[in-house]
């Protein structure tokens, strides 16, 4: 039952994002979250876009919660935040609001999980506990907004997060989490297909941030189920290795060169490997491949005892410290 339920909810989640996407690309358009090209000098693209990406997630994210019946569950509370995160999204979108709004935004919204018992409760420390839950819904919110770089990149892998989150929740019975993940996996199939395939629109702030968003506060409420807290706390972590190694780099090679860390520039991973000479489509699926094999290590780490679970991720945690190094010794990409 729960499988019949997961495969009809994904594929309704899909339909609703490709009936949607020419709905709110219209809007785009009608309200100028218009991405204009040169406007900063990281920007190629050649035509205008619209950054429809955000309305589209969340027109799903609410139809979708509404018709599997989980819009007043215990996720409720992520569909609330995510309106916070929305808003100050198209506004950003629309004026290119300063950090310190957006974090503002990012703050409230996760002031709202924390109300409603959605945070880190392991560490035995209520200050540290709420130190770390901002640190993360925040931390991840933006790595999602800094790892946009590429069309297709940042939805791609809010996608494949949002996959192997179905199947953990799937397994621990957390039914209203996997519905949710399914969920938001359908409405990533179908702005990949408008961002990637058709270049139709970008994520924007609004899409990106929404994604990490929503897909952080679902690891804050995937508990795994029977595996002590020493076996299975980084998974969430390796689950978005690739946002938070991506934001790692840029923030690394920034201080570095005495760079402002919010100053957008063709410094990212999927720049960098694209300046090693692969394609835009190699990078992004590179990119793509190697979040699917730490997220398969993740969950592979789950039935391994803690010492050798904890190795595993000290082991993958070297490797990305040693790729850091070995992408920012290069020449810096402009």
């Amino acid at each position: 039952m729960m499988v019949f339920q997961i495969i009809t909810t994904t594929i309704l989640a899909i339909l609703f994002s490709f009936a949607a996407s020419p709905i709110c690309i219209s809007l785009a358009w009608r309200f100028r979250l218009i991405d204009d090209p040169g406007s900063e000098a990281h920007k190629i693209h050649k035509l205008p876009m619209p950054r429809a990406g955000g309305l589209i997630i969340f027109f799903v994210l609410v139809l979708g919660s509404a018709v599997s019946g989980i819009l007043t569950s215990p996720v409720t509370p992520i569909i609330l935040a995510s309106v916070i995160i929305l808003v100050f999204g198209i506004w950003d979108d629309i004026n290119g609001i300063i950090a310190p709004w957006k974090m503002l935004g990012q703050a409230l919204a996760t002031l709202l999980l924390i109300s409603q018992g959605i945070q880190i409760h392991f560490l035995g420390n209520t200050y540290l506990n709420l130190f770390f839950t901002f640190l993360w819904v925040i931390g991840i919110t933006n790595a999602f907004n800094l790892v946009d770089s590429m069309d297709g990149l940042a939805v791609g892998l809010g996608g494949i997060t949002a996959i192997f989150l179905l199947f953990g929740t799937f397994s621990a019975g957390q039914e209203a989490l996997m519905l949710l993940s399914a969920i938001l996996l359908g409405a990533c199939v179908g702005v990949f297909y408008f961002n990637y395939s058709l270049s139709r629109l970008f994520l924007g702030d609004s899409g990106a941030q929404l994604l990490g968003f929503t897909l952080a506060a679902l690891a804050l409420m995937y508990n795994p189920p029977n595996l002590v807290q020493a076996s299975s706390w980084y998974v969430p972590i390796l689950l978005f290795s690739i946002p938070i190694f991506d934001t790692t780099l840029v923030t690394i090679s920034r201080l570095r060169r005495y760079m402002p860390i919010y100053k957008a520039s063709r410094d990212h991973t999927y720049h960098r490997l694209v300046g090693l000479g692969m394609s835009p489509q190699r990078s992004v699926l590179i990119m793509h491949l190697v979040a699917i094999l730490i997220d398969c290590l993740a969950f592979i780490a789950l039935s391994l005892p803690p010492i050798w679970a904890n190795t595993l991720f000290g082991l993958i945690l070297l490797s990305g410290f040693f790729a850091i190094f070995w992408l920012d010794s290069g020449k810096k990409v402009e």
